[in-house]
């Protein structure tokens, strides 16, 4: 019985049958089979294979090249149309097109501009069969414009308003990337409160005080052409409005600010988009992005939700803190209101888009390639859709179909040609274009009309070897126009074949579900059309399975004995088996112990380890089979009195499977001992690097003998093996032979990476050095490299020894630097290592701090402002600004390069602070400089301002001479410290009786310009107590107090309460001419003398050094601390000549002071060398500050001149 292949046919609605050619193996509408000695002889329309994009970008300072490249038997030949007309590239001596190509390349780099070949242009590739046409492909160069110039005002806002600045970039060619940047080329921080919207403006939903900032730029960045343009810097001012300055808030006015809405909490109001609903329209298949910015204070929140339906889950993505919604690959189903919710603690608002997605035409069914012999019939289908709906029109050989010759075989329906008793002639390429006001669709398909007789590809006389049993695939291979029919036979004779015994696939191949030995043989494929018949015979051999006659079985024996498996296997003669031996499904152990024979498996003195699975497995060239056994050890029968101890040492190590960077370790255990190993330990040495130091390399259980081990480079290992069980851990094993591995390049690249400049110019660049274990070889060294972060320039490199550090010269001063430290040793590089940054070393800041001045607090407190000098000049990390201030009133007394000037210090970038500690009624200079890690920058201009009159000191001294009967004569000293005018002095003076009681007060005033009064009419003999001040305009200054007793009348009567030491009576005898009296004093004076030594040397020893020595002996420029236990500053330092002055007190005789009179505070106080404040300007260190010595009387001023007083008035 003869068996025919026929393909199936569809019919179309005129009744006619369509043939489709079947090519290679499968139905193909696309192409010949890939066969060269077909090729050869076949003919075929052109098919463009590669051409430029529609809308086609190109760098104007590079030459335009534009693709187009097609196949065709014979080859094609190429012509170009140009925004319509034909485009004669022999005239242009710019136009070239490449060899055998119809790619045009446009010279424009030696004298042509690219704007004068924009353009829309079509390639046409045509040979005897028809013609393919490309897109339309419009060439346009890019741009990228400059920003209009623009005067950009600073603008000024108060603290939670909300702002909207402007990028509006230049329009381009594509469009541009827009981005917001600061001076040094750093990305702008953002954040749900401030972020930067799709239309590139940023957006602020509250400002905040650090906000503030005179470079906020916005960046167009243009990718065709790799440039970036710039925007003019936008200044901000945040305005912090709080009780403090609520009086100066209250004097701007409205233009000095900008926006209008209040800075207090309140509800959101959405920046973008405007009012309550909006409407968007996206094309299929792109991004739908959605964008809601709202503001508010506190800071909304925003959500999405769909109104009529759920968001895709897949598609769906949340960007820019969740004010843009993005869903990828839109479509129709997409279309819907889209709803942003913002919300925050005040209320709620809503915004509504309605999202409209249109789309350019797409394929539903593109126009494929039709292959017919003379008199078939077949159609092309062209099927597009569209929002929308595309029309389709159609081209012959690129002209319209309505203009093209006619061809009596087509019929045009629609989106159908229908083609009907083909012949040669009818060979053309057809173009389907559908079109709506989105875009187009250009489908080119031809129509081949070909006459060939039928051609088997398959090779003659294959052998095909197939186990009994199993499906047989027989393969033809078939190719002819018309398509032929295939039939198979079998045997010389022509057997037939039955159609339940066989399955042939329209591809020409037979199967036979289950061979046989009958099914052995000779098949002839034959094809057959009305041009010819073409026969191919190839040969099916039917083999035996492989099969195992005698299988291992379970066994169970005793530790020490001996075992064998059996396997015996029965296979097709014609075949060679290979039988292997598996245990637990890997390789048996290499060891003695196991003896492989013909047909069965040995092993001798069974241990514990040789419990298992052991698989026979027998492999053909076309089968294989296994069957598998277990075995099982037990212990021997128990002996009595068993002893139970820690494990022999194990034995027999062996290293097999030497690999780079592993190795198999096997061993024997030791005698467990009665108690079952859990556990084995294996420890490695490195004889080469730490010979004798052992190290923990891995454990494994038990019931495990081998253990793959991983292995570094460049060791020489051994190993040895301890055993554990509950009892303990024995000894160590004998080592293993040492094993060295190869060399290789470094696995992993030094640590701690830093780069630091210690000069202006240079680069310090350290690292962590690998040790000898990590060096992976010999040779180490390190690949060092570097450039500047924000420059264009490449790597520098260099390589040095095993060391730890590289100093680069010659570098700008404080530049951000990218680093990278890569190992190598002789054999090779490590890993690209991780970039870090690091910066050039600083230099001294270049520029002063401006617009210094000084507002006066009271008398001996001022405040200080001044302007921040910018980044840029600093030339180093920021460590604040200092002060360096002093009097002027002694100035006319010594040389001026010795004025004692104090100096505070304020971290950070604070722009204000408070001088403590001044003295009333003085003039001062201060300067402001700043600081870095280098040191200090240039002084600003001195500023000079006086500080108010204060309250004096208490007068130096008072005495009282010449007593009388009835009169006092009071001597005193000026104070030391007027703070002032003197206005008057306050004298006041009370008589004490012999019981110590007071009498009545007397109130005396005395000019300012006396230093002696007598008091006059006082009653003789009498005690009397004097209290006794000066006074400024301010106010009266602190007391001093004496007493003093009139003399005896002339009966020399003493009275019993006076004492020694009071103004006597000139009758009483003079005891300080007395010769024993005179001894006495010269031995307590003595004494003094000695004590004062003694006291002396023990301050040289133990006592506090300067500032400037404590500095010196500690260079480290951290603050020290202020005395904890006194609450104390410590000692003044001169900023000068560092000579060191003594401790002086202004705590007045009775140890007291008026604190509501002294209320200065210390908040937004610098620091001086030794002395820092926080943030707040709260003190935390010692303060530093040239002083004069002063007198150890007390004062009980107001107003504390001094750092002690002013701590004492902040406690």
């Amino acid at each position: 019985m003869q068996l025919e292949i026929m393909p199936r046919k569809k019919r179309l609605s005129a009744g006619r049958v369509p043939l489709i050619l079947f090519l290679c193996q499968m139905i193909s509408a696309l192409d010949v089979p890939l066969d060269s000695k077909l090729l050869e002889d076949l003919v075929q329309p052109p098919t463009i294979t590669q051409q430029s994009p529609k809308d086609y970008i190109v760098d104007p300072r590079e030459n335009i090249v534009i693709q187009c490249e097609a196949k065709g038997k014979p080859p094609p030949s190429f012509s170009w149309t140009r925004n319509g007309t034909h485009f004669d590239i022999d005239k242009d001596p710019l136009v070239t097109m490449k060899a055998g190509l119809g790619t045009l390349i446009i010279n424009i780099m030696g004298e042509g501009k690219a704007e004068t070949y924009e353009g829309v242009y079509q390639c046409t590739a045509r040979n005897e069969r028809g013609a393919a046409i490309s897109n339309n492909i419009v060439v346009r160069p890019s741009r990228s414009p400059l920003w209009t110039k623009e005067k950009l005002e600073p603008i000024t806002l108060r603290s939670g308003q909300s702002l909207i600045l402007p990028c509006r970039p230049p329009v381009g060619l594509p469009p541009a990337i827009i981005f917001w940047m600061d001076n040094s080329f750093q990305r702008l921080p953002q954040s749900e409160r401030v972020s930067q919207g799709l239309n590139g403006d940023l957006y602020f939903s509250n400002v905040l005080p650090e906000d503030s900032r005179e470079d906020y730029i916005c960046y167009a960045r243009f990718n065709h052409t790799q440039t970036i343009q710039q925007k003019q810097p936008i200044s901000l001012k945040v305005v912090l409005v709080d009780e403090l300055n609520d009086t100066i808030a209250a004097n701007l006015s409205d233009t000095e600010v900008y926006g209008a809405k209040s800075s207090r909490e309140r509800p959101p109001t959405f920046l973008t988009p405007q009012g309550n609903a909006s409407n968007k329209e996206e094309l299929r298949g792109n991004v739908l992005s959605l964008e809601c910015i709202a503001e508010g204070l506190p800071t909304p929140i925003i959500y999405w939700i769909k109104e009529d339906g759920t968001l895709p889950t897949n598609r769906t993505f949340y960007r820019n803190f969740q004010k843009t919604l993005q869903i990828t690959q839109v479509s129709e189903a997409d279309s819907g209101k889209y709803q942003c919710i913002a919300k925050n603690a005040l209320g709620v608002i809503h915004h509504t888009i309605s999202v409209t997605v249109k789309a350019a035409p797409y394929w539903i069914m593109a126009p494929q390639n039709l292959v017919l012999s003379p008199g078939e019939d077949g159609a092309l289908v062209c099927r597009a859709n569209g929002n929308p709906k595309p029309r389709i029109s159609w081209l012959s050989n690129g002209v319209p179909i309505e203009i093209a010759p006619d061809d009596p075989s087509r019929k045009i329906n629609g989106d159908t040609i229908i083609f009907s008793s083909v012949q040669e002639r009818s060979s053309a390429v057809y173009q389907c274009n559908a079109s709506n006001e989105y875009g187009y669709l250009l489908g080119n398909a031809f129509v081949n009309v070909l006459a060939e007789p039928p051609r088997i590809l398959t090779s003659e006389n294959t052998l095909y070897q197939v186990i009994a049993n199993r499906p047989a695939l027989l393969d033809c291979a078939f190719f002819g126009s018309p398509l032929p029919t295939i039939e198979w036979f079998k045997g010389t004779k022509g057997s037939a074949l039955r159609e339940d015994t066989y399955v042939l696939h329209e591809n020409g191949t037979l199967e036979i579900p289950v061979a046989q030995k009958d099914s052995t043989g000779t098949y002839t494929c034959v094809a057959r059309n009305k041009l010819g018949m073409a026969k191919n015979e190839v040969h099916l051999e039917i083999k035996d399975p492989t099969r195992i006659i005698k299988q291992p079985e379970y066994a169970v024996v005793q530790r020490g004995s001996t075992v064998s498996f059996e396997c015996k296997v029965k296979h097709d003669h014609t075949l060679i088996p290979t039988v292997i031996w598996l245990k637990d499904n890997g390789e048996l152990p290499s060891d003695g112990r196991f003896t492989v024979d013909k047909d069965q498996l040995v092993v001798a003195d069974v241990s514990d380890s040789d419990g298992g699975t052991y698989t026979c497995v027998a492999n053909t060239t076309l089968d294989d089979v296994s069957a598998s056994a277990v075995l099982s050890v037990v212990a021997p029968t128990p002996t009595p009195a068993p002893i139970y101890d820690v494990p022999n040492p194990p034995f027999d190590l062996e290293l097999t499977d030497q690999l780079d960077k592993s190795v198999q370790l096997s061993w024997t255990p030791g005698d467990d001992n009665n108690s079952p190993i859990t556990k084995f330990i294996i420890e490695y040495e490195d004889a080469m690097h730490e010979a004798g130091l052992w190290h923990h390399q891995t454990e494994v259980p038990g019931t495990q003998t081998t253990a793959q081990l991983k292995l570094s480079p460049y060791v020489n290992y051994s190993f040895r093996v301890m055993a554990e069980n509950s009892l303990g851990r024995s000894l160590p094993s004998e080592a293993s032979e040492q094993y060295l591995t190869k060399a290789a390049e470094p696995d992993k690249n030094p640590m701690t990476v830093e780069g630091l400049g210690s000069e202006p110019d240079n680069l310090v660049i350290t690292w962590q050095p690998l040790n000898g274990f990590e060096s992976n070889g010999p040779g180490l060294q390190y690949k060092v490299s570097w450039r500047q972060k924000d420059g264009d320039d490449e790597w520098t490199s260099v390589v040095v020894a095993n060391v730890s550090k590289y100093i680069v010269s010659g570098t700008p001063t404080f530049v951000p630097y990218l680093i990278k430290v890569q190992a190598l040793n002789d054999v090779g590089f490590a890993p690209e290592p991780a970039v870090v940054m690091g910066h050039s070393g600083e230099d001294l800041p270049m520029v002063a701090p401006g617009n210094v001045h000084v507002t006066v607090v009271n008398s001996t407190l001022a405040e200080v402002h001044w302007d921040p000098v910018p980044l840029k000049s600093v030339r180093g990390h920021l460590q604040g600004y200092r002060i360096y201030y002093w009097t002027d009133q002694n100035s006319s007394k010594r040389n001026r390069r010795h004025i004692e000037k104090k100096i505070l210090t304020f971290q950070g970038s604070k722009t204000h602070g408070m001088l403590p500690g001044l003295e009333p009624f003085s003039h001062y200079t201060l300067n402001v400089r700043v600081v870095n890690g280098k040191g200090e920058g240039p002084a600003s201009p001195d500023r000079v301002f006086h500080t108010p009159e204060g309250v004096p000191s208490a007068p130096s001294s008072l005495k009282i001479v010449n007593p009388t009967l009835d009169s006092l004569t009071l001597e005193w000293d000026p104070p030391s410290h007027p703070n002032g005018i003197l206005t008057e002095y306050t004298l006041k003076y009370q008589p004490i009786n012999s019981t110590h009681e007071l009498g009545p007060l007397v109130d005396l005033k005395i000019p300012a310009n006396k230093t002696r009064w007598t008091l006059k009419n006082l009653n003789f003999s009498t005690r009397y107590k004097f209290y006794f001040y000066a006074q400024t305009s301010a106010g009266s200054g602190s007391q001093i107090t004496e007493e003093a007793v009139t003399t005896v009348d002339e009966a020399g009567i003493l009275p019993p309460d006076v004492g020694a030491g009071k103004a006597m009576a000139s009758r009483q005898v003079d005891i300080a001419t007395q010769g024993w009296f005179i001894g006495l004093m010269c031995a307590v004076a003595l004494l003094i003398l000695i004590l004062l030594i003694v006291c002396f040397i023990r301050r040289n020893k133990g006592g506090k050094y300067p500032v400037k020595e404590k500095e010196d002996a500690h260079p480290d420029p951290e603050i020290q601390p202020m005395k904890e236990d006194d609450g104390t500053f410590g000692e003044y330092s001169d900023a000068e000549d560092h000579k060191p002055l003594k401790k002086g007190s202004r705590t007045p005789s009775d140890r007291t002071v008026k604190k509501e009179d002294s209320d200065d505070s210390l908040v937004d106080y610098g620091e001086g060398v030794n002395g820092q404040f926080n943030e707040d300007g709260s003190f935390i260190g010692q303060y530093s500050g040239k002083k004069e010595k002063e007198p150890a009387e007390g004062n009980e001023s107001s107003e504390a001149p001094s750092p002690v007083n002013a701590m004492n008035s902040f406690v």
